[in-house]
Parts: C-alpha cells; sequence; structure tokens
C-alpha cells in the first residue's frame, strides 16, 4: 500500500510538472474520461479475477492502477497549492493510522459497520453522478464530509479484516493474493479521505 501510495505521488508530480503530458492527457475531456474509465476497469478485473491469476499478475496490476490513478491525480497541483496539499496530506495520514490502529487492537467486531459502511458509499457513488448535473456547491461540501467519515470507518473495518486473514496466512499464494486485494482497500481508503478532505480544507491557487 505504501508502496503504492509513492507511486501515485511521483507519477501525480511527473505528470503536473510535464506541460507536453498535461496538455495530452486533459486537453480533451475525453482523454480524462477514458483514464477513469479505465482505473475503475482495471480494479474491477482484479477483484474479479483474483481466484485465477497469480499473485504476480495481481502486484503488477495493483501497480499499474497506483500509476493511472496518479495520472489522475495530478490534477490535483494544478487546482491546489502545495502547501495545502502537503498539510491535508499530513493530517490524512494522521487519521489513517489512528483509525489503522484502532481497527487492529478494538476488541469490538466491526464486521456489521463494514456491511453500512459500504451501503453509505454507494450511496456517496449515486449522489456524485447526481452533483454532477445539478453543480450543487452544498452537496458537494455534503458528500465531502460523509466521505470522509465513511472511508475513516472503512479504514479501522479493513484493518481488522486484514487482521484477522493474516492469523491464518501460511504464505501460500493464496494469502499473497489475499495481502495485494487488502492492500489496494487501504490504499482506495486512503485516497478517498485524502481527496474528500482536500476538497473540505484545500486552499486553491
Amino acid at each position: 500500500m505504501a508502496l503504492a501510495l509513492v507511486v501515485s505521488a511521483v507519477t501525480a508530480y511527473f505528470t503536473a510538472t510535464n506541460v507536453t503530458l498535461l496538455n495530452m492527457l486533459f486537453k480533451n475531456s475525453f482523454n480524462f474520461m477514458i483514464l477513469a474509465i479505465g482505473e475503475v476497469a482495471l480494479v474491477w478485473w482484479l477483484s474479479a479475477s483474483i481466484r485465477k491469476i497469480s499473485a504476480q499478475t495481481a502486484a503488477i496490476a495493483f501497480l499499474a492502477y497506483s500509476v493511472l490513478n496518479g495520472v489522475t491525480l495530478s490534477t490535483i497541483f494544478i487546482v491546489y497549492t502545495g502547501a495545502s496539499i502537503a498539510s491535508v496530506f499530513i493530517t490524512c495520514a494522521a487519521m489513517f493510522a489512528v483509525m489503522s490502529f484502532y481497527g487492529l487492537v478494538t476488541k469490538s467486531n466491526l464486521s456489521s459497520m463494514g456491511r453500512y459502511l459500504m451501503m453509505g458509499v454507494i450511496g456517496i457513488l449515486i449522489a456524485s453522478l447526481f452533483n454532477m448535473f445539478i453543480r450543487s456547491s452544498g452537496l458537494d461540501w455534503l458528500i465531502s464530509v460523509v466521505t470522509v467519515v465513511l472511508f475513516t470507518g472503512l479504514t479501522a473495518y479493513d484493518s481488522q479484516k486484514m487482521l484477522a486473514v493474516s492469523q491464518h496466512a501460511d504464505g501460500s499464494e493464496m494469502f499473497k493474493k489475499a495481502a495485494i486485494i487488502g492492500a489496494l482497500e487501504l490504499y482506495l481508503d486512503f485516497i478517498n479521505m485524502f481527496l474528500a478532505l482536500l476538497r473540505l480544507f484545500g486552499r486553491k491557487k
């Protein structure tokens, strides 16, 4: 997960500082849409095919996704100041670490909470698609707040789930692939929390 975040950050910065690459990717909104669809398709394929593919293939797909995500994330360097990106990233990292630690040490079973949180994520996706048409700043603010809450909770849930899996790990191919899927889930928790916090507290240029 940490490696994927580093890959995404380096890719985002490289893309944001390369004018030629920016023009090629974002001058036409169709290109950005293709990238976004490619990201979703890659995550869907990885999740659906994890039982059939090798752990090495899964790891390569995860890193490829982190590169694609880094390209789309490059837009934050254009919209927000570097100082606000850094401060929000540090805040997000602290929140993530606290909630992940909570998920690892709590005696409470977070399984039921995880189901409700996933239902909330689906609701957020629907609300976000709806807001693409009405462009309500109030709804956008509410979506960002709820997103932070949902993915903060999911960080604890996914951490606890991975701890439970790790207690039975035997180093087999199946558990290696489970580790990659777990890392992807935590990566998505972090990225979604970070972007929501950036929308709420990031200072625009």
